[in-house]
C-alpha cells in the first residue's frame, strides 16, 4: 500500500480536485490518503466531512505550524509500506503512484518523479524563468540521472516534496524538523539527513505530475525574498546546508542583483531576504 501524504492550509478548492486526481489513480485500490490541515479551516472540514471519494481519505488536523509538522502527522498516521509526499495543488498522471510503487520494487530507496507547470492557469514567463534556473523544479539540472540515482552530492537539492516517495520506516527514523516556522528549505535540510543516513534518490520521470499554481513576477519575487530570510534561519539550525550563499557565490549574487533580468531581480529580492533575515535574528 502506498500512503499519500498532503499537507495543506487554507485552499479546500484545489484540495478537492488533488483529490479528484487521486481517484483516477491505476492503483487506487491500494493507496491511503492521508490530508492533514496545517490549522483549522472549516471550508476544508466541511469539505472533508461532506464529501465521499472513490479512494480511502483519512483527515487529520494539527495546531498551525508548518507543512514540515503536518507531514510529520501524516507519516505517523500512514499504514502503507510506502509513503508519497504532494501539495495539494499537484495534480497526478493517472499512473504516477503505480510508477512509484514499481520503481521502490526495483529497490530504490526513494523515489523523485518529474512535475511541471499545469499549462491550464497560464504559463507567465517567470514561470518559465524559474524551471530553467532550478529555483523551481530544476528538473533540466538532472535529465541526465532519468531512471537512475542521482548523485550523491547533488541529491539534498532535488529533494522535493510536491512529488516524492519513501519507505515509511525511513520516513519515520528521519522526520521533518518541528522546530522549522519559516516557508522554504525545510525539505532540502530534510533531504540533506537522509543522504547523510545513506538513503539513496532515484529519480523516475515516468511519474508524472502538474502544479496547478499560477505565479506572477511579484508573487515570485515575495517568495524569493521570502526564501532568503528562511535561508538564514535554517543555516543557524543545520550549518551542513548549502544554501546560503558565501565567498564568491555572495559575489556574484551581489553582481547579479544589478541587472535589470529576472535573474538580478530576483537575486536583489534574495538577497534583500537575507539581509532582514540577519536583522531579525
Amino acid at each position: 500500500m502506498l500512503s499519500v501524504i498532503i499537507p495543506t492550509h487554507k485552499r479546500a478548492a484545489i484540495l478537492r480536485k488533488c483529490l479528484e486526481q487521486l481517484e483516477g489513480q491505476t492503483v487506487a485500490r491500494d493507496l491511503e490518503v492521508i490530508v492533514v490541515s496545517d490549522g483549522h479551516d472549516a471550508e476544508t472540514v466541511k469539505q472533508m466531512a461532506d464529501d465521499r471519494w472513490q479512494v480511502a481519505v483519512r483527515f487529520l488536523e494539527i495546531p498551525k505550524s508548518q507543512q514540515g509538522a503536518a507531514r510529520n502527522q501524516g507519516i505517523r498516521a500512514a499504514r502503507g509500506e510506502y509513503c508519497l509526499f504532494i501539495g495539494d495543488d499537484i495534480f497526478l498522471a493517472p499512473n504516477a503512484c503505480e510508477v512509484h510503487l514499481k520503481t521502490h520494487d526495483q529497490s530504490p530507496i526513494a523515489v523523485l518523479g518529474f512535475t511541471t507547470w499545469d499549462p491550464s492557469v497560464g504559463i507567465t514567463p517567470v514561470m518559465r524563468w524559474l524551471e530553467r534556473t532550478g529555483w523551481q523544479f530544476g528538473y533540466g539540472k538532472i535529465a541526465r540521472y532519468a531512471h537512475a540515482f542521482i548523485p550523491r552530492e547533488l541529491q539534498h537539492r532535488f529533494t522535493y516534496t510536491s512529488h516524492l516517495s519513501l519507505p515509511t520506516t525511513i520516513a519515520l527514523e528521519i522526520p521533518f524538523r518541528d522546530d522549522i516556522t519559516s516557508y522554504g528549505w525545510e525539505d532540502i535540510e530534510w533531504g540533506l539527513r537522509l543522504r547523510d543516513a545513506g538513503v539513496r534518490l532515484f529519480y523516475d520521470p515516468s511519474a508524472r505530475a502538474l502544479h496547478h499554481h499560477h505565479v506572477t513576477l511579484e508573487e515570485s519575487l515575495a517568495r524569493m525574498e521570502t526564501l532568503g530570510r528562511s535561508v538564514v534561519s535554517l543555516s543557524r539550525l543545520n550549518p551542513h546546508l548549502d544554501r546560503m550563499p558565501r565567498g564568491w557565490k555572495l559575489r556574484a549574487y551581489q553582481l547579479l542583483s544589478l541587472l535589470p533580468t529576472l535573474r538580478g531581480l530576483h537575486a536583489r529580492a534574495f538577497l534583500h531576504g537575507i539581509e532582514r533575515g540577519k536583522k531579525a535574528s
